[in-house]
């Protein structure tokens, strides 16, 4: 093909990540996933796996260097490695706290800062990042994930006026429901102070957590990763069309309009506040 790319996927073992492997070398692209083994879930001769703890910064740069000696550079970048937690803030440690704001926002920013010199000297690239619809607003019980999809979120807004002017394009991908483990066999929990318990049943359904689920079982509900996988390369395939954030899955924008709608009416009780 003449449009061959090479894409970096994180957390490429399962999930969507897995989807978004198959979903590119299906398009004739070549891929470099990285899972926290080195081992994949599928082999191809355009795949290369690559063992990667994304809060590791160091080796965040070594497999960034290291696919691009291997494939003569980096074109998409899809920050995908992360995981949820259940645990209202009162319950949360310090260390269930470093732990996934050092996997889902500072592994992120890790790989970034490791592929925009890449990109920049190729005077071309895509960097994704897959958030979600936490990314926008927050719910209860999820305020730690809220807080690092927020940050990837803004520290990736400032990143797309900084790395334009090179030709390098980002992408927010907030994603809603979706068909995985993510909210099943990958969830982590925070141990549960009995006050919340009336909280968690009304907002969760649950007054008990975690939560027990059979191997293997999955949310259920939402568009199944190939479906948002395919969305997101069809994206990032096309021609720029200036959005930095994509909505994918067909519950995103609705959840996405209803906190856009609460913060404009918060924000219009002060009569200085104007739009347009």
């Amino acid at each position: 093909m003449t449009d061959q790319r090479t894409f970096l996927i994180t957390g490429a073992g399962r999930g969507l990540g897995l989807a978004l492997t198959t979903a590119a070398l299906a398009a004739g692209h070549r891929v470099a996933a990285t899972t926290r083994t080195g081992e994949g879930a599928v082999q191809h001769e355009r795949l290369v796996t690559y063992a990667l703890d994304v809060r590791d910064r160091d080796a965040c740069r070594a497999v960034v260097r290291r696919v691009a000696d291997d494939f003569g550079g980096v074109d998409v970048l899809i920050n995908n490695a992360g995981y949820g937690l259940v645990g209202a803030i009162e319950e949360l440690t310090e260390s269930e706290v470093r732990k996934l704001l050092d996997t889902d926002l500072l592994g992120p920013m890790w790989l970034t800062q490791a592929a925009v010199p890449v990109m920049r000297a190729q005077r071309t690239g895509h960097i994704v990042q897959i958030s979600s619809v936490g990314g926008v607003g927050a719910m209860p019980f999820f305020g730690l994930y809220n807080a690092a999809k927020w940050g990837l979120e803004g520290f990736s807004e400032a990143l797309a006026g900084e790395v334009a002017p090179f030709g390098v394009r980002v992408t927010i991908a907030e994603v809603g429901a979706m068909d995985t483990e993510w909210a099943t066999g990958s969830m982590r929990f925070s141990a549960p102070v009995t006050e919340y318990d009336e909280g968690r049943k009304q907002i969760l359904g649950v007054s008990e957590v975690p939560w027990v689920t059979e191997p293997g079982v999955t949310a259920g509900d939402g568009a199944s990763p190939a479906e948002i996988a395919d969305r997101l390369l069809q994206h990032i395939t096309a021609p720029a069309d200036g959005r930095l954030r994509l909505m994918l899955g067909d519950d995103a924008p609705g959840q996405i309009a209803t906190v856009m709608q609460r913060r404009h009416d918060e924000y219009s009780l002060d009569p200085r506040f104007v739009v347009g």
